[in-house]
C-alpha cells in the first residue's frame, strides 16, 4: 500500500471519527490530508522508502485562532489513536521528519515552504520560491477541508506561476541549458576537465527538466523525483525522461555530446511551435532573449535574461 493511500484510509477510520466525536462543534473549521516532504506525499514511496518517516499519520490544518483555542487537545487526541493500522506502523519517524505530520497553523505550514505567512503577490514574491517548495506544498491530498481555508491557499499555488514569470524563468533555462550543454560540456572534455563536465552534464539535466516543467505549468519536485515525474508531463515529458537516461548512461562521450544537441533542438522547435521564440538559431542561448522579450511587466523584462 502507498503511503498516501494509507494515510487516508487511517485518517477516515481513526482520525474522522474522533474529530466528530471529540471536536464535533469545531469539525467544519478543521482541514485535514498529507500534503508536504517526503515520497509518499508524491506518491513516489516505495520499499526502501519505508526506512524512515513512513507509515499511519495525517495532517491537521487549523485557523489561527482555532490553532491557538484547541490545537493541542487535538494533538493529544490524535497521539492517543492506534499506532499500528492496517497492517502497517508504528510511523518510523527520523530526526528531521518529526514534522511531517500532525496539527499545524494554516498560515505556519506553507510558511515552511514559501518563506511567507501569506500568498505571493507580485511577481518578485513568486520568483524568490523554489520550485521544488511550491512542488512539496501542493503535492499529496487533502482529505477533508469543510471550510476550504486550507484548500484557499493549494488552490492559488496550483494555479502556477503568473505568466510572466514563468517566461522568466523559461528564459533562464534556455541560456542556462546552452551554456552548460551544447557549450560548454564538449570544451570541458577537450581539456580533460572531468569532473567540470560531469557537472556540465548534470546541470544541463536539471535545466532541461525544470524547463519542461515550466512548459507543463508544474513545478519541478525535489532532485530525487523530478527525473521519474516526468513521465507524468503530457507536453515533452516521457520523450525528455527516456533521452536523459539515454544521455547519462551513455558510456560514450560523442553520442552525449550529440543526445545534448537533440534535446536542445527539440526545446528549440516546442519554443517556436508554442509561439515563445522568433529565433531561428540551433543556439538554445539565442532564444533566451526571445522568449524574456515577450514578458509584458517592463522592469521584470529588462531584467539579467540569465536570472529566473
Amino acid at each position: 500500500m502507498k503511503g498516501l493511500e494509507l494515510s487516508e484510509k487511517y485518517f477516515k477510520a481513526c482520525g474522522l471519527p474522533m474529530i466528530q466525536e471529540k471536536f464535533r462543534q469545531y469539525s467544519s473549521w478543521i482541514a485535514a490530508g498529507l500534503v508536504g516532504d517526503g515520497s509518499e506525499c508524491f506518491g513516489y514511496d516505495d520499499e526502501i522508502s519505508r526506512d524512515h518517516d513512513w507509515g499511519p499519520g495525517f495532517c491537521v490544518w487549523l485557523k489561527e485562532d482555532d490553532y491557538q483555542a484547541f490545537g493541542m487537545d487535538l494533538q493529544h487526541e490524535i497521539s492517543l489513536l492506534p499506532q499500528n493500522f492496517s497492517g502497517h506502523g508504528p510511523r518510523r519517524t527520523s530526526k528531521w521528519g518529526s514534522d511531517r505530520v500532525g496539527v499545524f497553523q494554516i498560515s505556519d505550514f506553507f510558511s515552511k515552504f514559501i518563506g511567507r505567512d501569506r500568498l505571493p503577490e507580485t511577481n518578485d514574491d513568486w520568483l524568490f520560491i523554489p520550485e521544488n517548495a511550491l512542488a512539496a506544498c501542493t503535492n499529496g491530498k487533502v482529505f477533508y477541508d469543510p471550510s476550504g481555508k486550507f484548500s484557499h491557499w493549494r488552490d492559488i499555488l496550483l494555479k502556477f506561476y503568473p505568466e510572466d514569470v514563468r517566461l522568466k524563468k523559461i528564459a533562464s533555462r534556455c541560456m542556462t541549458i546552452a551554456q552548460f550543454g551544447q557549450y560548454n560540456f564538449e570544451r570541458c572534455l577537450k581539456r580533460k576537465a572531468y569532473f567540470a563536465a560531469q557537472y556540465a552534464e548534470t546541470k544541463f539535466c536539471a535545466d532541461v527538466i525544470s524547463f519542461v516543467f515550466l512548459l507543463n505549468r508544474r513545478y519541478t519536485p525535489f532532485f530525487k523525483w523530478m527525473h521519474k515525474a516526468l513521465g507524468e508531463l503530457p507536453v515533452l515529458g516521457e520523450w525528455t525522461r527516456l533521452n536523459i537516461a539515454h544521455l547519462v548512461t551513455a558510456a560514450d562521450h560523442e553520442e552525449k555530446t550529440v543526445i545534448i544537441q537533440e534535446i536542445c533542438q527539440k526545446m528549440i522547435d516546442t519554443l517556436q511551435d508554442q509561439g515563445l521564440s522568433d529565433s531561428k538559431s540551433d543556439f538554445l542561448l539565442e532564444h533566451g532573449p526571445s522568449v524574456q522579450s515577450k514578458i509584458r511587466d517592463n522592469r521584470l523584462r529588462q531584467r539579467n535574461v540569465w536570472i529566473g
